[in-house]
């Protein structure tokens, strides 16, 4: 879609001239028009124009000198000049300053529409090609597969989005889409794409095809309805159509989020971008905040199953009174499949894929009712599934971890080495630790390296409290006699002469 702005001092000559191209069905909008150049340029200061029209003799700034300041504004903007016969000489200094082409009053229709085609042609020429826009936003397989004739370069389109409604079931395919659209915009062309996402489809549809309706919301609302009755649930978003064809890629990107936001759990609609911010009302309940889902998640860290499925139970009935958006409900999903895939990584188990996969998987279920019901039944099964890993992979690993420990009592190993060996988090490890020995990992450390001790005082007496301490990588003998103390109940000299003098074993060496 190119705009066209026309600068004409004779009113009859300007509306002759504006008639003719509204009634042409060509990819072009009369943007402005002005009755001199200096208002012209004005014009032109404010907004883009690709293709300028004007009169050579015109007040206040004739045609030439408006060709000559309007280059220094847009180097790349086309002119067509107006003259009569006896400007000819006007109309060779133009031919100087480059113009595209020019018109002799009065002016013909068949002359006109000439000089327009040929302009759009080398205006379509030195902007991107639509067809190559496409690339980046239709599926991929389909685009290397896509033919587009002249027609589709030519003629000024309008964009829709045509996304299913989840929870329904129907003919969703590209043929039956393809075929609905075609039947609706009758006589006018339409072309369908499918998207670069699941179930949603990019139609452009020729901008004449919008004239019959009294605004674009009434023909995308008679789109939606058309679509339904034909068994095909949709939301159908729509663009007024642009004059900047390069802009396809991010006007689909900006009407696909405005789908994201209005999308609801119930009910299909047009919404139309008029490019500002709109938002639509929240019913009560129709809402999933930032509180809400957080509380879920760390009652999955609880592990409080039967809580969680209470008040999911509860909340899944308030959504579908409140009809909650779907993408809020998708982001819901996705922190619940999230949350659980951390607490399985956390004990050595990557099934964040599978999650994945089950969370989409529960979107594509033929009501809200049977998705409710899957998404508890899943729940339960994930959380049964964590109690059950649990209980063996603590085992496991505990078992695991004891023996690297005891291995490595002779270092100075800290929580961080352990979860580095075995590729889980420092928080984990602390729980398993507290769990199968009811002390911190501090505690549990120390207590096997003092045993140690006393097993090494058992059986090389000779050896000095200093080559212990060093052996078993306290800072200094000061601080092993202090914790040696906190764990025995006594001093190690005191341990030495007290305790394993007590022994059977001392007691037989010294009567020998």
């Amino acid at each position: 879609m190119y705009n066209v702005m026309i600068v004409e001092d004779s009113k009859p000559i300007l509306r002759n001239i504006k008639t003719l191209l509204d009634s042409m069905d060509l990819p072009i909008r009369i943007a402005a028009t002005a009755t001199n150049g200096e208002e012209a340029l004005d014009m032109l200061r404010r907004q883009p124009i690709n293709l300028l029209l004007t009169d050579i003799r015109m007040p206040k700034m004739d045609g030439l000198a408006l060709i000559e300041q309007a280059k220094l504004i847009s180097p790349q903007l086309k002119f067509v000049l107006i003259s009569g016969y006896s400007d000819f000489e006007y109309t060779r200094k133009a031919l100087n300053l480059q113009v595209f082409d020019y018109l002799l009053k009065p002016v013909d229709r068949s002359q006109l529409a000439e000089v327009m085609d040929r302009a759009i042609d080398q205006l379509n020429r030195q902007t991107p090609n639509d067809a190559e826009l496409l690339r980046e936003i239709v599926d991929p397989d389909f685009y290397a597969e896509q033919s587009l004739g002249e027609e589709f370069h030519h003629y000024a389109k309008m964009m829709l989005i045509v996304r299913k409604q989840p929870f329904t079931v129907g003919p969703w395919s590209l043929q039956e889409v393809e075929q609905r659209l075609a039947d609706r915009f009758a006589p006018h062309r339409c072309w369908v794409f499918p998207a670069n996402r699941p179930e949603q489809f990019l139609a452009l549809v020729n901008r004449a095809a919008v004239d019959s309706f009294s605004s674009l919301y009434e023909c995308l609302e008679s789109v939606r309805r058309h679509l339904h009755a034909h068994g095909l649930a949709a939301i159908v978003g729509g663009q007024p159509p642009s004059p900047e064809s390069g802009r396809l890629p991010e006007m689909y990107h900006r009407l696909s989020g405005i789908v994201d936001q209005q999308q609801r759990i119930a009910e299909g609609f047009a919404v139309v971008d008029t490019g500002v911010p709109t938002s639509r009302p929240e019913s009560a309940g129709g809402s999933i905040d930032a509180y809400t889902a957080d509380t879920f998640a760390e009652l999955i860290r609880g592990r409080r199953k039967e809580q969680f499925t209470l008040k999911l139970t509860e909340h899944l009935a308030k959504w579908a009174d409140g009809n909650v958006r779907v993408a809020e409900l998708e982001r819901f999903v996705g922190l619940v499949a999230g949350t659980f895939a951390q607490m399985y990584a956390e004990r050595g188990s990557d099934i964040r894929p599978g999650l994945e996969a089950k969370a989409k998987e529960l979107f594509e279920e033929k009501s809200y009712a049977d998705f409710s019901r899957e998404l508890l039944e899943w729940t339960k099964q994930c959380f049964d599934m964590l109690h059950a890993h649990s209980r063996k992979s603590g085992e496991e690993l505990f078992g695991q971890m004891d023996e690297f420990v005891r291995m490595n009592m002779y270092s100075q190993l800290s929580i961080n080495d352990i979860a580095l060996k075995f590729h889980v988090s420092p928080s984990y490890i602390s729980r398993i630790i507290k769990r199968y020995t009811e002390s911190t990992f501090v505690q549990y450390y120390t207590g096997l390296k003092i045993k140690e001790a006393c097993r090494l005082m058992e059986s090389k007496p000779d050896m000095k409290f200093k080559e212990l301490s060093d052996l078993l990588s306290f800072s200094d003998q000061h601080y092993f006699s202090k914790v040696f103390k906190e764990y025995t109940g006594f001093s190690p000299t005191e341990y030495k002469e007290q305790v394993l003098a007590k022994r059977p074993e001392a007691n037989k060496e010294s009567e020998a």
